[in-house]
């Protein structure tokens, strides 16, 4: 168990250095308040290897193993704002929990995150670090995301962190009418799109050229 003063961040991981990253995502257009206090809260450095935590808070994605990224917290604060715009949101389905440190951003503007991943020590390592910063609202599943989570399903909205060719359909099939979901779509090229449910029908967004890993298919549990 990290001890106090590591959680709360010394040096280039202290409240400091945090409240600079804030400034330079207001200045790149993140505009949520909600959004930005749950960033300035939440302690990206416990979501990385010691050896990188040093880098935390700077705004560039950095690895944490199994050729997965912890994403750019532009990128993060983009996403979840997207994923807010249509309102407040109770039920939501994040597709590649990764690191948790998006979950744990999501946790703290809806009501509840329910979150699948694909590699198990990833998983479970985010459930540690969630847990140990008492974020107690999300429900997470070792799973193939490209499925989804039918089972709690329909969603008021999706993200998905990874990028898949074309948005799946099951994916689309659980969200609720009226409901977003915010992804990285495209192999070469990868565009952030939102995507809205009207009905039977979804209206596409590009919204800003991005890079992600691709949505793979299968679970490995070591």
């Amino acid at each position: 168990m990290r001890d106090d003063l590591w959680k709360a961040g010394i040096g280039m991981t202290s409240q400091r250095t945090r409240e600079r990253l804030l400034e330079r995502l207001f200045e790149e257009g993140i505009r949520n308040l909600h959004v930005l206090e749950a960033i300035r809260r939440t302690p990206r450095h416990l979501f990385l290897d010691e050896a990188l935590a040093h880098r935390a808070y700077e705004d560039t994605a950095l690895p944490i193993g199994h050729n997965q990224t912890l994403s750019q917290p532009y990128i993060v604060a983009r996403m979840t704002e997207l994923l807010l715009g249509g309102g407040p949101l109770d039920k939501v389905l994040e597709v590649g929990t990764g690191s948790g440190y998006q979950t744990a951003i999501l946790a703290q503007v809806v009501e509840r995150v329910f979150t699948v991943e694909r590699i198990m020590p990833l998983q479970e390592r985010a459930k540690a670090v969630l847990k140990e910063i008492d974020i107690r609202n999300v429900v997470f599943r070792h799973a193939d995301g490209n499925w989804g989570w039918p089972q709690y399903g329909p969603y008021d909205a999706i993200l998905v962190t990874a990028a898949p060719a074309e948005v799946p359909t099951e994916l689309l099939g659980q969200l609720a009418d009226g409901g977003r979901m915010v992804i990285p779509v495209g192999e070469h090229e990868q565009f952030l799109t939102l995507v809205t449910r009207d009905g039977d029908q979804f209206i596409r967004q590009q919204v800003e050229p991005v890079r992600f890993v691709p949505l793979l298919a299968g679970a490995i549990s070591f």
